[in-house]
């Protein structure tokens, strides 16, 4: 394989055995693997290599992961791993809502943590063709709001850019393409390729929670995307199609 095309995975823990263990079995099965301890030394090397995963232990040492993948997801749409205690569901579902995109629970086998790095790369090497699909369209206007759907950024009424992850992206998509309708859960998954991340059994409501808490302006009297009682959720707009 041309080592241009090898993913790249960067991997933040501070456990050495840790690091060595990731670094040597995903590097073994044609993964290319930059391992660090903190998060000055991850900001590095992202600004030094093109990342195309990153696999982060929400428990370093003296450091707040979930704020390190905050940072993350504010600055970028790499996808993230991340790694969490067994018994820390809070800590997952926050992620989650954070922005990551998996998770897996220590201790892990580097087998189910490989599989779930492929899995991810998957979905968003098919959510990088998704624009495609819209090729005569250039981007979705609703109240105010302007989706661009080939640069995938998102502006708000008064101007300012807003980050969304792919997922978050993606679901908004599937919404644009069907406003005033109701879609359900199931639509929605399919709709938006939410359906391969298989990371949680709500990932739907996680990813409208984390959308919600970007457009609207109270996200406890949603006004934009709706909740239909039983059925699923609604954009509650008219969308204009630019070309």
């Amino acid at each position: 394989m041309d080592s241009d095309t090898i993913p790249h995975v960067l991997a933040i823990d501070d456990d050495p055995v840790i690091r060595e263990l990731i670094a040597d079995y995903l590097g073994e099965n044609d993964l290319h693997v930059t391992t660090v301890a903190t998060g000055d030394e991850m900001a590095r090397a992202l600004s030094e290599h093109a990342i195309d995963v990153i696999v982060l232990d929400l428990g370093l040492a003296g450091e707040d992961g979930m704020e390190l993948a905050r940072k993350v997801r504010a600055e970028s749409t790499i996808p993230i791993i991340m790694v969490t205690g067994r018994k820390e569901e809070a800590d997952r579902v926050m992620g989650l809502e954070l922005g990551a995109d998996d998770y897996v629970t220590k201790p892990f086998s580097p087998r189910e943590l490989l599989a779930r790095v492929r899995a991810v790369l998957r979905r968003y090497r098919v959510q990088a063709t998704l624009p495609e699909r819209d090729s005569t369209r250039r981007a979705f206007r609703f109240r105010g709001w302007e989706l661009n759907l080939r640069t995938r950024r998102l502006m708000a009424p008064g101007g300012r850019q807003v980050a969304l992850s792919n997922g978050e992206y993606n679901l908004l998509v599937a919404l644009c393409r069907a406003p005033q309708r109701v879609l359900t859960r199931e639509q929605l998954l399919s709709m938006s390729r939410l359906h391969e991340a298989e990371v949680y059994d709500r990932t739907v409501d996680v990813q409208v929670r984390r959308l919600r808490s970007k457009i609207e302006t109270e996200q406890t009297q949603p006004q934009l995307i709706v909740t239909e009682r039983g059925a699923g959720y609604r954009l509650a707009c008219d969308v204009e199609t630019l070309y």
